[in-house]
C-alpha cells in the first residue's frame, strides 16, 4: 500500500514540474526537465528542521506582511481570503499538516528571489501564469527580459500587465488630484503642525481662543481626513501651551508662599522633560525640511515627514504631555507636601513608560521635602519659610515647646510617608529642640551621628529621595531610639525626674507622715482664724519649722526650696482651713511635664487629701479629749442619780459616734492613702523604667494623675459621692465642736460641784473676796437645786444635739455607701467593702 500512495506522489510530482516548465517552452520534451524534477524531489525529501515554530496563522501573518510592504496590497487581501478557506477546510481528503504548505511556499518564494537576483534561473520551477494570455509576460518577468527594465526589485517581483506604463500614468493622476483637493502642502502643514506644537502660531494652523485649541481655518481647502490628522497633533501644542504657561506664571511669581521650593522644584523637572521634547521637535524640524516623495516613486523609507509620520513621532511625547497638564491642573492650587502627594497619586501606574517618567519626575519634585526631612531629623532646624512642610513650628514659652510648639499638618503629608513615621519624624526632631532649647544640651549631636552611621545613608544634600523609603524609615528609627534615649538620660539623671516626683508624692499628696502631723499641728491655731487675718509669712515660717522637726529635713535643699505656701482665693466667713495648700515649683524643664494645669489637679488632690487629715486631726483631738474619762468619776456621787445617768448615756452616744465617725475615715484613709496612691505610684515606677521617649513619660505621668485623681472620687463621673463625701467631712468637724462644748461644760460642771461643796463648807465665813461663783447667772450662785437643774439642760441639749447629728450623720453614710456599687471604677467597689466588711450597714438597711 506504501508503494503504490509512493508512486501515485510521484506521478503528480513529474505532472507538476512538466506542466510547468510547458507553460515556458510548450514542447513534448522540455528542456532542463530531469534537472527540474530533480530540484522539486530534493525540497520535497528535504528533513531540515526549520528554525521557527511550526505554527501555520504565524507563516501566514509572515506571508501577508511581505506582500503588503512590497506594494501588493491586493495580493495581500487575496491571500487572506484563500488562506481562510484553506484553514477552514478539516477533515477527511483534507491536509493535516498546513503549516508545513505554508511554509514550503514562503521558502520556494524566498528561493526564487535569490534566483533572479543572481542565479541561474532554469535550475528553478517558474511561476504558474494566471492564464495562457499572461503565460509569455509571466515568463519574460521571470527571465528579467521584459522591454529590459522590469527586474526585481527590494524583493519584490514587479510583474507587467500593462506595456504602455498604465501604472505610472495612474500614480501620475493620482498626484494630480492631490493637489487639486489640498490648497496647502503637507510639507507646509506639517511645519505649521511643528510650529503649533511649541506655542507658536503658524501660516494656516493657529491658536483659537474661543474653542481654546489650535485649529486649521475652514477657509483653507484640504481633505476632512487631513483636518482630522492635523486637530489631533495639534493636541501636543495645546497640552504644551497649558504645561508651559503654569511653568512661566510659577516662576514669575517666585518666590511667593504659593509656589515653594517643591512648587520650584515641580517646575524644573518640567522644564527638563519640555528640554528633550524641544530637542525632539529640533530633529522633526529637520527631517520636515527633506520633501515629501510622491506615491509613484515608491520610496519605502528616507528621511522625510509627513503628517503620519508625525503623528507615529509624536506618539510617546503625547503621553508625557498629557500627564503632565493633567499634574499641572491637579496641582495648581497645591503646595509642598500635599502637591508632592497628588503626583505621588500618579505614579501607582501600570504602564512601563508612565511609572518611569513618573518616579523620575518625583525624585526632582520630592528632593526639597527630603532636605527638610533631613535637617529635621538630624539638626532639628525647620527650614520652610514657605510653610510647605508636613510640620509645623509657633512661637511659645519654654514650659509649652513640648506640648505646643511642634505638630503635624496633615493637609501636608505626603502618602509615601505613613503616619507613624511622620510621629517619630516629628517627635525627634522636638526632642532635639527640647534639649536645645530647654536643657541647654548639646550631646544630641553625637547621637544624630551615631544613628546616620547606623542607618548607613549619607548626610549631605539629596541623600534621601523619592523611592527610598526604607532607608528613611531607617534613618528616623535610629535617629529616634538615640536622641530619645539621651533625652531621657538628661531628664532622669541630670533633672531628677524621679526625685521630684517623689517629692511631690510625700509632700502635696501628704506621703510624708510626721512632716504632715507635725505641719497640722502648729498651723492648725492660726487656721482657725477668718481666712483674710492669716499672713502667708507666719504661714511660710511654720512650714520650715514643720521640715527642720521633722525627716523632710534630710532632703535634697533643691527640692525642699520649691516647696511653697500658697492660700487660694477666699471669700467672707472662709477659714484659714479652707484656703490653706501647699505648692511645687516645677521649673525648666520639669514644667513640661508639671505643667500649670496638671498642678491644678495636684492641688485639687491636694485640699481633698488635707480635707480629709484634718478630719482625722479632729478626730484625734476629740479622743484626747474624750480619753481621761476619770476626770468625772468623783462627780458621778454628787449627782442626782437621773442627771448621772443622763450624763451616762450622753458620754456612750459621743462615743458610739466618734467610733462610727472614726472606722469611716480611717478605712477611707487606707483606701486613699495604700490602694489609691501607692498603687498608683508603683505603676508609675515601673512605667518610667520602660519609657522610650518623652511622649512616654508624659502618657505615663497623665495616667498616674489620671488614676489618682479618679479613684479618690474627684473625677467628672464621681461628683455627687465627691459632694456627698464632703458633707460627711462637715458633719464630722461639727460633731468635734459638739464634743468639744459636751467636755468643757463637764469639766466646768466638775469645777463648779467641787467649788459648791468648799462654798458649804466656809458658807458662816464672812467673805473678803467676790468672785464669779457669785455672779448672777452662775451655775453655783443659785446653789445645788440650780446647779443640778442646769446640768441636766446642759446635758439633755447636748444629748439631742448628739442625736440629731447621728440621725444625721447615719442617713449621709448610708447614701454615700449606697453610691458606691455603682460607680465604674472597681477600687471604689473595694472600699465599700472595707467600709462594710461586716455588712453592718446593709443589714441595718434592710430592717428600716
Amino acid at each position: 500500500m506504501e508503494e503504490e500512495d509512493q508512486r501515485k506522489v510521484t506521478d503528480l510530482v513529474i505532472e507538476l514540474v512538466r506542466r510547468l516548465l510547458s507553460q515556458q517552452n510548450p514542447t513534448p520534451n522540455p528542456p532542463h526537465f530531469s534537472q527540474s524534477l530533480r530540484y522539486a524531489f530534493r525540497i520535497l525529501c528535504s528533513r531540515l528542521t526549520p528554525s521557527v515554530s511550526p505554527d501555520a496563522d504565524a507563516v501566514a501573518e509572515s506571508i501577508k506582511r511581505c506582500l503588503a510592504t512590497q506594494g501588493n496590497s491586493s495580493d495581500a487581501l487575496t491571500f487572506s481570503d484563500l488562506y481562510t478557506k484553506f484553514a477552514s477546510k478539516n477533515g477527511p481528503g483534507s491536509v493535516n499538516n498546513k503549516w508545513a504548505v505554508l511554509y514550503l511556499l514562503k521558502i520556494i518564494s524566498e528561493d526564487r528571489k535569490n534566483a533572479v537576483n543572481g542565479m541561474d534561473s532554469s535550475v528553478f520551477l517558474p511561476n504558474l501564469g494566471l492564464n495562457d494570455d499572461e503565460t509569455g509576460n509571466d515568463s519574460r518577468v521571470l527571465n528579467g527580459k521584459e522591454n529590459g527594465d522590469k527586474t526585481w526589485k527590494n524583493g519584490v517581483l514587479l510583474v507587467s500587465k500593462d506595456p504602455e506604463n498604465l501604472r505610472e500614468i495612474s500614480f501620475r493622476e493620482f498626484g494630480n488630484l492631490v493637489k487639486e483637493e489640498n490648497e496647502v502642502t503637507e510639507e507646509v502643514l506639517v511645519r505649521d503642525v511643528l510650529y503649533a506644537c511649541q506655542g507658536i502660531d503658524g501660516k494656516y494652523v493657529k491658536f483659537d481662543s474661543n474653542l481654546d485649541g489650535y485649529t486649521l481655518s475652514d477657509l483653507i481647502k484640504v481633505p476632512r481626513a487631513t483636518r482630522t490628522i492635523v486637530r489631533k497633533l495639534c493636541e501636543l501644542g495645546w497640552l504644551f501651551r497649558k504645561v508651559n504657561g503654569y511653568i512661566s506664571g510659577s516662576m514669575d511669581s517666585f518666590p511667593a508662599e504659593d509656589v515653594g521650593t517643591v512648587g520650584q522644584a515641580f517646575c524644573a523637572a518640567l522644564q527638563d522633560e519640555l528640554s528633550d521634547y524641544y530637542k525632539l521637535l529640533a530633529v522633526l524640524e529637520a527631517q520636515s525640511m527633506n520633501p515629501i516623495p510622491l506615491v509613484s516613486e515608491n520610496v519605502s523609507s528616507g528621511n522625510y515627514l509627513s503628517l503620519r509620520r508625525l503623528s507615529v513621532w509624536f506618539a510617546e511625547p503625547m503621553v508625557k504631555m498629557r500627564l503632565m497638564a493633567v499634574l499641572v491642573d491637579k496641582c495648581k492650587a497645591l503646595r509642598g507636601g500635599a502637591m508632592a502627594g497628588a503626583i505621588h497619586l500618579h505614579a501607582q501606574h501600570g504602564d512601563p513608560l508612565v511609572h518611569d517618567f513618573m518616579r523620575r519626575l518625583l525624585r526632582r519634585v520630592c528632593s526639597p521635602l527630603f532636605e527638610m526631612v533631613r535637617s529635621w531629623v538630624l539638626e532639628g532646624e525647620l527650614d520652610d519659610i514657605f510653610a510647605e512642610f508636613f510640620i509645623v513650628g509657633q512661637p511659645v514659652k519654654a514650659e509649652s515647646l513640648w506640648r505646643e510648639g511642634y505638630r503635624l499638618h496633615a493637609g501636608m503629608l505626603p502618602l509615601f510617608i505613613s503616619q507613624s513615621i511622620a510621629q517619630r519624624i516629628l517627635r525627634t526632631g522636638k526632642s532635639i529642640n527640647f534639649l536645645r532649647v530647654c536643657c541647654g544640651d548639646r550631646g544630641w549631636a553625637d547621637a544624630a551621628t551615631e544613628a546616620v552611621a547606623a542607618a548607613g545613608v549619607t548626610t549631605r544634600r539629596g541623600g534621601l529621595g523619592y523611592g527610598e523609603t526604607d532607608a528613611l524609615e531607617s534613618l528616623v528609627m535610629e535617629a529616634a531610639k538615640r536622641i530619645d534615649k539621651h533625652l531621657l538620660d538628661v531628664i532622669y539623671k541630670r533633672y531628677k525626674f524621679k526625685e521630684h516626683c517623689l517629692a511631690i508624692k510625700r509632700y502635696l499628696l501628704l506621703g510624708q507622715g510626721d512632716f504632715v502631723q507635725y505641719l497640722m499641728d502648729i498651723v492648725g491655731p492660726e487656721l482657725s482664724e477668718p481666712a483674710n487675718t492669716i499672713s502667708s509669712f507666719k504661714l511660710a515660717g511654720l512650714l520650715e519649722s514643720a521640715i527642720r522637726s521633722s525627716n523632710a529635713q534630710y532632703d535634697d535643699p533643691d527640692i525642699l526650696d520649691r516647696l511653697r505656701v500658697k492660700m487660694m482665693p477666699h471669700g467672707t466667713g472662709d477659714r484659714g482651713w479652707d484656703v490653706f495648700s501647699l505648692e511645687y515649683d516645677a521649673r525648666v524643664p520639669l514644667d513640661t511635664v508639671f505643667t500649670e494645669s496638671v498642678l491644678t489637679r495636684y492641688l485639687r488632690i491636694f485640699n481633698f487629701l488635707w480635707k480629709l487629715r484634718r478630719v482625722e486631726h479632729a478626730l484625734i483631738g476629740a479622743w484626747k479629749t474624750m480619753k481621761p474619762n476619770c476626770i468625772t468619776s468623783h462627780v458621778y456621787t454628787k449627782l442626782q442619780r437621773a442627771v448621772k445617768m443622763q450624763l451616762l448615756s450622753t458620754l456612750r452616744r459621743c462615743q458610739v459616734l466618734w467610733d462610727e465617725m472614726n472606722h469611716f475615715v480611717t478605712n477611707l484613709q487606707y483606701y486613699i492613702m495604700f490602694e489609691v496612691l501607692e498603687v498608683s505610684w508603683s505603676n508609675f515606677s515601673n512605667e518610667m523604667e520602660v519609657a522610650k521617649d518623652l511622649d512616654d513619660l508624659l502618657a505615663a505621668h497623665e495616667k498616674y494623675l489620671h488614676s489618682i485623681v479618679e479613684k479618690s472620687l474627684l473625677g467628672e463621673r464621681s461628683q455627687t459621692l465627691y459632694k456627698s463625701l464632703f458633707v460627711l467631712f462637715d458633719l464630722i468637724l461639727q460633731f468635734r465642736s459638739h464634743a468639744d462644748r459636751l467636755y468643757e461644760g463637764i469639766h466646768e460642771l466638775q469645777a463648779r460641784t467641787v467649788e459648791s461643796s468648799s462654798n458649804t463648807r466656809v458658807k458662816n465665813k464672812p467673805r473678803q473676796t467676790k468672785d464669779k461663783s457669785s455672779e448672777p447667772g452662775s451655775w453655783i450662785s443659785e446653789g445645788r437645786k440650780a446647779l443640778t437643774q442646769r446640768a441636766s439642760e446642759f446635758l439633755q441639749n447636748m444629748g439631742q444635739d448628739l442625736d440629731a447629728l447621728a440621725t444625721e450623720y447615719k442617713s449621709l453614710l448610708e447614701g454615700f455607701l449606697a453610691l458606691l456599687p455603682v460607680q465604674q471604677h472597681i477600687d471604689l467597689k473595694f472600699l465599700l467593702f472595707r467600709l462594710d466588711f461586716t455588712e453592718f450597714y446593709t443589714r441595718q438597711h434592710a430592717t428600716l
